[in-house]
């Protein structure tokens, strides 16, 4: 996968949305875009998310969705059928490993350790899904892997708040972080898109600023 196709060069943080109601896909895509986060990882671990994410797909053309929690190659072939630009995985076997590849889309494959790493750096893959980035170690242990492994690229997820997404995002080897904090529960409930919109334009402010 190219830089250029790369889902950690859009913003500084990828939301990461697991969404109920299908129909609530669309306006929840709005609101993420108009605060600045174009792209919109929606997890498959709902019945609703491929219907989300073909909504989305159609109706909201400046949104860069793809899917998340693919575990399968069927998952990969669902998740571009209905419209997923890219795809992130919690982590990665070689069969799974094929199918993101053979899909056409970009992706971001699971690790957790340094061996990981480097077997996937083996393939050529070169952006990477840290995972679960709080419990694996955090920014201590990306920083660690930095100096010998500076050809891999990060999109931490796991445990990452607005407080402590800008001591990731200052990394080197950070594109960008994953996160839920700019969809909190009561908003999602109440369907308040303005305050998502809100929390979702203080995230991409995090853009350009400089935490090292």
């Amino acid at each position: 996968m190219t830089a250029a196709g790369s889902v950690l060069d859009h913003a500084p943080v990828l939301p990461v949305v697991v969404v109920e109601d299908a129909a609530d896909a669309v306006p929840l895509a709005r609101a993420l875009v108009a605060g600045g986060l174009p792209a919109i990882e929606v997890t498959l671990r709902t019945a609703a998310a491929l219907d989300a994410i073909r909504a989305v797909a159609e109706e909201v053309p400046e949104a860069v969705v793809g899917a998340g929690t693919v575990v399968s190659a069927r998952g990969v072939a669902d998740a571009v059928g209905a419209g997923a630009r890219f795809l992130v995985s919690p982590g990665w076997t070689g069969g799974l490993l094929d199918a993101m590849e053979a899909s056409g889309v970009p992706f971001l494959p699971g690790v957790s350790t340094a061996s990981e790493v480097v077997a996937l750096l083996e393939r050529g893959v070169r952006d990477l899904k840290f995972f679960p980035a709080e419990a694996a170690g955090g920014t201590a242990y990306l920083r660690s892997l930095a100096g010998p492994l500076p050809q891999a690229r990060f999109c931490p997820t796991g445990g990452i708040t607005a407080a402590s997404a800008p001591s990731y995002l200052g990394l080197p080897n950070v594109g960008c972080v994953g996160g839920t904090w700019m969809l909190p529960g009561d908003a999602l409930a109440a369907r308040d898109w303005a305050r998502v919109e809100f929390l979702a334009r203080e995230a991409s402010a995090l853009r350009g600023r400089t935490f090292r």
